[in-house]
C-alpha cells in the first residue's frame, strides 16, 4: 500500500490531514486543530455524551448518519466519511438556511431545555441524528434511547424530550445527502489508508483477504475496530499503542446475514446493526440491546471487538453462549471456528493465535421448543456497567429440560456456563420444586467478587434470582415479572 494523508468531508469540502498522530481522536482536532470549540470535553471515555458528533457515510448508496462520540474516535477512521458538528447545524454546508437555528435547535431554546449549557452541544447532535434518520416524529420511548448517551440534567430530562416534538412541529429541514455523496465518491475511490505520522503507522485494508495479510505481517499491531475500549487505553491510561491496523473498512467484516444455518455477524458490525440483528433473529435479546451501553458507544463499537476484549462483564457474550454460538476465526487463509465458551481461557486471555483476527460469530438455529432471555442487573437503566448479566436457553419437551445452557457474565474472570446447573437441570420435570433446587445450585455454582458494583453475596442471590425469574415469565401469563411492567397510575 502507498502512503497518503487522511480525508474526509467537512464544512463542505474534502479535508486532508497528514501530520496529526494515528491516536489524535477527533475532539482534539476538532477544539484544537479546527477550532471548532461548540464540541466539548466532558469525560473523555464516552460516557457523557458532551462531545457528541454525527458520522456520515456512503452505506449502500445511502447516507448513514449515526451519532459518536468524539472523544475515543482516532482521527484516521474518518477517512472516507463525514463529520458534523453543532456548528453545522445553523445553516452552514448544505441546510440552506444560513444564519438560523435547526429546528432541533430552536426546539431546545423554546422549551428551555439549556441551562448551563455545556452538555447541550451533544443532547443537539443527538437529537439531529434523529431527526435526520426519522421523518416522522418518533416516540418518547425512541428518544429517549438517543438520548441515553448524554447525561447532563441540568433541566432534567422532560423539557429535552419535549424538545423533540417541538422540532417537528417546524419547518421541515435536512441536509443535502445527494451533495454529500457526491463529495464522498471520490474518496471511496482511492487507496486503502495507509498514514504514517509520529512514528506510528495506522492501515485500513479495504477487504478480507487484505486485512489477513496484513495481520500476518505485523502479528503485534494493536487490531482496531470501534474504538470504545481501545479509545480509553489512549484518553485515561496514556498509552502508546504503536502501530494499528484498522478493521472498520472491511465490507466483509461488517456484513450481516441470516440463512438456513443461522445468523452470521461479520466481527466488524456495529453493535447498533448487530443488535437489530439478534433481536429480529430472537425477540428476547429487545432489552438487553436497548441497555447495551448508550446509543453512540453502539454507534461505533463492535460485536466482534466486544467478544474479542474479553472483558468478564461484557454484556453480550453470555447470551451467545447460551445460544451456543460459535466464534469465526481467521489467520492468512485458514478460517476455524469453536464454541464462544471456549474462546475464553483466563481473565482478559483467549484463544486467539498470532495472527489471527475474529471474522465472524455464528448463531446457529434454535430448536422450536428452546426458550431464551437474557437479562442485565445494574445500578440504573442506561448507560451501566453490569453487576451480573445471565442468559438462560432451556429445551422443554412434554415437561422435561431436555437441554439446558445458562451462562454469566460479572461472576468469575470470564463469561462462563453454569455447567453443573445445566447438569442438575437436564431430564427433570420443570417445575417449581426443580427451579427452587437449581437455583441453589445456581447461587454456589460461582466465586465473585467484591467489588465497588457489588458484592459477591449480592452476586450470587442474583444469579438464582434470575433462574426463578425465567421460570416466572413462562408460568405467570400477564403477571408482571419486572418493575417496568407494572402499570403507572395517575
Amino acid at each position: 500500500m502507498s502512503e497518503r494523508p487522511i480525508q474526509f468531508y467537512f464544512r463542505g469540502e474534502i479535508r486532508q490531514i497528514a501530520d496529526a498522530p494515528p491516536t489524535r481522536t477527533v475532539l482534539q482536532f476538532l477544539r484544537e486543530d479546527a477550532h471548532a470549540t461548540g464540541t466539548k470535553e466532558g469525560c473523555a471515555e464516552g460516557d457523557c455524551g458532551a462531545c457528541t458528533v454525527v458520522i456520515g457515510e456512503n452505506v449502500g448508496s445511502e447516507l448513514q448518519l449515526r451519532a459518536v462520540n468524539a472523544c475515543i474516535q482516532f482521527l484516521p477512521t474518518l477517512d472516507g466519511k463525514a463529520l458534523f458538528t453543532v456548528e453545522d447545524l445553523a445553516g452552514i454546508n448544505g441546510l440552506g438556511i444560513t444564519g438560523l437555528l435547526h429546528p432541533v435547535q430552536q426546539a431546545l431554546v423554546d422549551t428551555h431545555a439549556s441551562q448551563c449549557g455545556f452538555c447541550t452541544p451533544g443532547f443537539a447532535m443527538s437529537l439531529f441524528a434523529l431527526y435526520e434518520n426519522n421523518p416522522e416524529c418518533p416516540d418518547r420511548a425512541a428518544v429517549c434511547d438517543a438520548l441515553s448517551g448524554n447525561l447532563c440534567r441540568c433541566t432534567g430530562y422532560r423539557p429535552i424530550v419535549d424538545a423533540v416534538p417541538a422540532a417537528y412541529e417546524q419547518p421541515r429541514v435536512g441536509l443535502d445527502r445527494p451533495a454529500i455523496l457526491a463529495a464522498l465518491a471520490p474518496l471511496a475511490v482511492l487507496p486503502p489508508l495507509d498514514y504514517r505520522a509520529a512514528s506510528q503507522r495506522f492501515l485500513a485494508p479495504r477487504s478480507l483477504p487484505e486485512l489477513a495479510e496484513a495481520r500476518l505481517a505485523a502479528p503485534d499491531a494493536r487490531l482496531l475496530a470501534g474504538g470504545t475500549d481501545i479509545g480509553l487505553w489512549v484518553t485515561k491510561q496514556l498509552r502508546e499503542l504503536g502501530d494499528l491496523i484498522y478493521a472498520g473498512a472491511v465490507p466483509e467484516l461488517r456484513a450481516i446475514r441470516t440463512d438456513a444455518d443461522g445468523l452470521f455477524i461479520g466481527a466488524g458490525a456495529s453493535l447498533t446493526d448487530a443488535f437489530d440483528a439478534l433481536s429480529a433473529f430472537e425477540p428476547a435479546w429487545t432489552e438487553l440491546a436497548r441497555r447495551f451501553a448508550s446509543t453512540p458507544v453502539r454507534n461505533a463499537g463492535t460485536l466482534g471487538g466486544n467478544v474479542a476484549n474479553g472483558s468478564p462483564i461484557g454484556d453480550s457474550m453470555p447470551g451467545l453462549i447460551a445460544m451456543g454460538t460459535q466464534i469465526v476465526l481467521q489467520r492468512g487463509e485458514r478460517v476455524r471456528q469453536l464454541p464462544l465458551e471456549d474462546f475464553y481461557l483466563a481473565y482478559q486471555k483467549t484463544a486467539l493465535e498470532a495472527g489471527e483476527f475474529v471474522q465472524a460469530l455464528h448463531i446457529p438455529p434454535q430448536p422450536a421448543e428452546r426458550r431464551f432471555r437474557t437479562w442485565k442487573i445494574s445500578k440504573r437503566v442506561d448507560q451501566d456497567i453490569s453487576a451480573v448479566c445471565g442468559a438462560f436457553a432451556l429445551s422443554v419437551v412434554d415437561g422435561v429440560v431436555t437441554e439446558a445452557r445458562i451462562a454469566f457474565g460479572g461472576v468469575a474472570a470470564t463469561p462462563q456456563r453454569a455447567r453443573t446447573t445445566e447438569k442438575f437441570l437436564t431430564g427433570k420435570l420443570w417445575g417449581q420444586t426443580t427451579v427452587d433446587t437449581a437455583a441453589d445450585v445456581l447461587a454456589n455454582e460461582y466465586t465473585p467478587l467484591d467489588d465497588m458494583r457489588a458484592s459477591a453475596t449480592y452476586r450470587r442471590q442474583v444469579a438464582g434470582g434470575l433462574l426463578h425469574r425465567f421460570w416466572l415469565e413462562g408460568t405467570a401469563g400477564t403477571a408482571p415479572t419486572c418493575l417496568a411492567e407494572l402499570e403507572v397510575l395517575p
